[in-house]
Formats: C-alpha cells, sequence, structure tokens
C-alpha cells in the first residue's frame, strides 16, 4: 500500500501532470528496452493504462497524481532491482485490487494467472501497519508465505517500500517513526537476506533519518565535511593497486565506496568511539571481469597484488568466495593497512558477483539459468517452507524466531566430514545437531568441538568443525529451549515435549477412566473440559498430564454432581469443617 506524502507547494496543471506522467512512462519503457520481447510493449501499455484509469480520481497528500508511485515503483523493479516486464507489471498495477474498483478477475483476464497470482499476493500484504504488535507479525507471516510461493511478491514489495521511505519528509513524527521503526526491524533485514545490499543500506540510512535525525544530521554534515580529504585518501590509495593491475592486463574497474551513515553510526555506539575513530568509513572496490571458469583464481590473484603492496590483517580476511553466503554475496574481503596508520577495507568480485551482490534474488535467475543444482536461495525458501508449516507457533514468537534463524548474520561450521553448514550467529552445538537432522538432534548429548567436549549449550563460531555425541536413551527437556536459537531447533523440541506430553497424558487418561467409572459418569470430551475448567487448566490434555505425574488429586471428585453421566462442578470449593481446620 502506497504510503501518502505531504508536500506543501504543488502546482501542476492538468496537462502539465499528463506530461509528467508520460515522460515516466517512457523512462520506464527506455529502461526496459533490452527486455522487451514480441508483444511486451503492448502488455505494459495496457496495464499502465488500467493504472491511470484505476487512480485518475485518486491523488497524493502532496496533490500529485496516484498513479505516479505505481510508475516509480516499477521503475524500482527494473532499474535497481533487475526485474523484468512481468514484475513490471504487477508493480503498475499493486494497489489497483485494494484500492480501486478493478478486481482480481479482471487483471487475470487481461494479463493471465501469473501476473494474477503476485497482485494478489501484493494485495494480500499491503497492509502491515497496524498498532496491534500481535497482528503486525501475523501480517509478517502471510507475508513470508507469499515469498516462499513467488519471490518477486517481495521483490515488488521492497520497491514499494524503498519509494514510501523516500517520500515521506513531511509526514506526521508519529507516522514517520512507526514506518521508519517497521522498516529496520523487518524490510531492511529482509532486503540484505535477498542479496539487495544497496536498497537494505538506502532503507537503513533513511529510517535513521526519522528514528534519529540529530545523529542522521551530524553524521551527514561529517561525511561532507571530510569528502575532499578522503577522496584524496582514496585516489593515493588505489593509484598503485591500479598501476599493477593494469599491466598484468586485467578487464576491471576500481573505485572506493563510502559506508552507509547507518552503519558508521553503529559502529560508533558497539565501540564507545567519535566519528574521528571510526577507521573504516569507506571500502575500495574491485570489480574483475572474469570468466567463469577463471573467476575465483583472478580474485585471488588480485588479492596477492594488493597484500604484496599493503599488509593485511590476518584475522579480517573474509573468504565468501569458497563458502558464498545464503543470499548468494560472493566476495573477498581484507583490511590492509594504508598509509598514516590507517586500516582499510578491500573488496575483491568478479562482474556476475557485483551483479548478484547488488540484484540478489533477480541475478540468480538469470545466472541461474541452465545450471542443475539448487541454488542457496531455493535451499532457503525450502526452510521457510519448512518452518511455516508448523502452525501452533505464537506470531510475535515466530516473527523473533525468524530474525534469529533466517535474517541474521551467519557463521560457516563444518561436519566431520568436511561439509559446510549455515548457522546464525549465537547457534550452539544443539542448533548444530538440529541441522544435521531431527534424529540426532533428540538424542543429542554433547558435541566435539575441534575436537575438544564440550555441552550442548557451547556457543559456536565460525570454521568451528563439529562431532555430535548421542544417546538412544536422551530425550529432549524444556531446558533445551534456553540452548538453542534457530527455528528449526525450538519447533523440533516443542514438537517432541508435546509428543512425550501426550504419551504421558495416555497413563492420566486410564486413571480418569477408572475414577469416572466409579462415580456414574462418561469418559467424555465435555466432561473433560468440565475438570480442566475446575482445577484452571487450559485443556483436556493438560489435565490428563496432571493426573499422570500426581499434581491433581481426584478425591476431589466426589464434590461433583452426576447428572445422567455428565459431570457438573460445585460452585465453589467446599468450605474446611472446624475440626478439620484445628488438625491442621
Amino acid at each position: 500500500m502506497e504510503v501518502a506524502v505531504e508536500i506543501p507547494k504543488y502546482n501542476l496543471n492538468e496537462e502539465q501532470e499528463r506530461k509528467e506522467i508520460l515522460r515516466n512512462y517512457r523512462a520506464l519503457l527506455r529502461t526496459l528496452k533490452s527486455k522487451l520481447k514480441l508483444g511486451d510493449k503492448e502488455m505494459i501499455r495496457t496495464a499502465f493504462e488500467m493504472a491511470v484509469d484505476a487512480h485518475k480520481t485518486m491523488r497524493r497528500k502532496s496533490g500529485e497524481p496516484y498513479v505516479l508511485h505505481p510508475l516509480a515503483v516499477a521503475m524500482i523493479c527494473v532499474e535497481e532491482i533487475g526485474l523484468g516486464v512481468r514484475s513490471t507489471i504487477c508493480a503498475l498495477l499493486h494497489d489497483t485490487v485494494e484500492d480501486t474498483d478493478i478486481s482480481l478477475e479482471d487483471v487475470q483476464r487481461e494479463f493471465g494467472t501469473e501476473i494474477s497470482k503476485i497482485v494478489d499476493g501484493l494485495t494480500k500484504i499491503s497492509n502491515v501497519l497496524d498498532t496491534n504488535t500481535s497482528q503486525q507479525a501475523e501480517n509478517f507471516k502471510k507475508i513470508l508465505l507469499t515469498l516462499t510461493d513467488d519471490p518477486r511478491v517481495i521483490l515488488i514489495k521492497l520497491a514499494d517500500r524503498l519509494h514510501n521511505m523516500r517520500t515521506m519528509d513531511s509526514m506526521k513524527r508519529e507516522k514517520q517513526l512507526k514506518i521508519s521503526s517497521e522498516t529496520v526491524y523487518v524490510y531492511a533485514p529482509l532486503a540484505h537476506r535477498m542479496g539487495l545490499y544497496n536498497i537494505k543500506t538506502e532503507l537503513e540510512d533513511l529510517a535513521m533519518k526519522y528514528m534519529e535525525p540529530d545523529s542522521y544530521k551530524y553524521l551527514a554534515q561529517k561525511l561532507h565535511d571530510t569528502k575532499r580529504e578522503r577522496t584524496r585518501y582514496i585516489n593515493d590509495f588505489i593509484r598503485p593497486i591500479k598501476d599493477k593491475l593494469e599491466h598484468t592486463g586485467f578487464d576491471f574497474d576500481i573505485y572506493g565506496r563510502p559506508k552507509s551513515i547507518h552503519s558508521i553510526w553503529n559502529k560508533m555506539k558497539k565501540k564507545g568511539v567519535a566519528f574521528e575513530e571510526v577507521y573504516d568509513l569507506f571500502a575500495i572496490r574491485v570489480i574483475l571481469n572474469s570468466p567463469p571458469e577463471k573467476e575465483k583464481e583472478d580474485c585471488w590473484k588480485v588479492y596477492s597484488m594488493i597484500t604484496d603492496e599493503y599488509t593485511p590483517s590476518p584475522e579480517r580476511l573474509r573468504d565468501w568466495l569458497s563458502n558464498p553466503k545464503s543470499n548468494g554475496y560472493e566476495a573477498l574481503h581484507t583490511t590492509v593497512m594504508g598509509s598514516n596508520g590507517k586500516w582499510v577495507e578491500v573488496q575483491i568480485r568478479t562482474k556476475r558477483m557485483n551483479d548478484i551482490a547488488e540484484k540478489g534474488l533477480a541475478a540468480h535467475w538469470k545466472y541461474k539459468e541452465g545450471a542443475n543444482d539448487e541454488n542457496r536461495f531455493d535451499k532457503w525458501f525450502h526452510q521457510i517452507r519448512e518452518v511455516l508449516a508448523n502452525q501452533d507457533t505464537n506470531s510475535i514468537d515466530f516473527l523473533q524466531d525468524f530474525k534469529v534463524s533466517f535474517l541474521a548474520e551467519e557463521i560457516y561450521v563444518y561436519t566431520p566430514k568436511g561439509d559446510v553448514k549455515m548457522l546464525p550467529v549465537g547457534a550452539s552445538a544443539l542448533d548444530f545437531a538440529f541441522a544435521v537432522h531431527t534424529a540426532v538432534g533428540v538424542k543429542c548429548i554433547g558435541a566435539k568441538v575441534n575436537h575438544k567436549l564440550v555441552p550442548i549449550g557451547h556457543k559456536l563460531r565460525s570454521g568451528d568443525q563439529i562431532e555430535i555425541i548421542t544417546s538412544a536413551k536422551q530425550k529432549p527437556n524444556r531446558e533445551w529451549l534456553n540452548f538453542v536459537v534457530t527455528t528449526k531447533a525450538k519447533t523440533k523440541i516443542k514438537d517432541s515435549l508435546k509428543e512425550e506430553k501426550r504419551t504421558t497424558a495416555e497413563e492420566g487418561k486410564y486413571i480418569l477412566q477408572r475414577k469416572l467409572d466409579g462415580i456414574g459418569a462418561a469418559m467424555s470430551h465435555s466432561n473433560m473440559e468440565e475438570l480442566a475448567a475446575f482445577y484452571k487448566l487450559p485443556s483436556p490434555l493438560d489435565l490428563l498430564f496432571e493426573i499422570a505425574v500426581k499434581k491433581i488429586d481426584l478425591r476431589e471428585l466426589k464434590e461433583f454432581t452426576v447428572t445422567g453421566d455428565k459431570l457438573i462442578a460445585p460452585k465453589a470449593p467446599k468450605p474446611l469443617t472446624e475440626e478439620k481446620t484445628e488438625q491442621e
């Protein structure tokens, strides 16, 4: 759903508005030009005209025509995410079914099932903002269901959110804070996980602009004031590397890129330092135009050239060539000592890797054509589907678990055979056991991490090699929930505890049956509910479990009235007799 903007001065007349709408539409077509096939232009024209007609009486609070918003969202989809014709059509229509007289059937009749499904997904998740935390969490769960059905729904939704964040300068402060907090809590991490680093960064910066306005202005001014000095330093740093790469014959691009205001602010808070003490205000990026078969080799060659020129920090090497992130990110990162004792981060990747780093999932589709192996996004979606299949999870718990399991930073650990497992930061040996297999997790009694015995709650670090120790006699207990962070481990432990409870409850059922037979009452669901209410328990299952573990004294059954075979609970507990009170 488009978020309205309040910009005080708007004075275009009808003819000027018409020209502005057409100018935006033609710019969109120019951006799409290389992707257009026979008949595509006509379909886009139809979608554009449908959107213009549907929104013809609608205005943003700024006074400008509403249709400029879907046009802007479509442009972000094409230009910044790299989506194609069908996604463009969906972006143009993303608010029509919810806000106008156009129905989903109209969209399906005109554009087919694929497009109508995506528009339907966008309609269902359009109203995520809600003052009720539980409802917001439930809506986010719905978003993820559409994500696993067709990821383009989320990519278009991210474009929608980005345009809204770019255009809410004059909104009421309360609404700015509400939208910004949701953006930084849900949408920025989702953009990061889907490989859209530029969008993730901009969303975080825009959210900070409204949530921490003074800090944002301070840092923006600092970056502006130091820009000339920073540019000079970057050029001096790059020059010898550029000379070496040119001499070796590489086809490359090299440049310095400033870190985002949000990331600089986070570093200042985390380390408790002033702006002047943050050493990595920028990163150097080397982009190589290498054929697929030489990508890794070329990246390591360039790494060697750079570390010959500048001294590297061994603990700051990040090899995402051998083990790409689960969102597909591949690169070599190193931090080297530049002049004046300054540490400088250098990122080395190829053009293909850079496309994936900037366009994320959309670029994956482009490079996946013809590939046989399941990519990391497919595995990620499969894991989400597995978690969503568990419908018992409380929505707020689910949202928090999801952020930890699927949106957090990762560590890379190894099985004894050398297979890589990716887990969120903070994961334990028990999380690893469940990642291997549920059957391994429920029987886990400990682990060997790098050949040393550790307890199941031991926190893992990147590079650890883990061997899980199991016992056939082991059973999960509630304390295990304190040792795990992944949704899979939490869900499987809870499932196991429920199953154990059901098994124990069978013993309670046998005991209760005998007691009820003795007073002529039926072993019916209504009677068990009556008893559960009397003992202040949430369900008949809890009642049977408490009976089995002898936490309930069924002698109180004699206080119940039996009518036919139905139990009727006493209105109030029987008062203690004077004699009994004295004895006690």
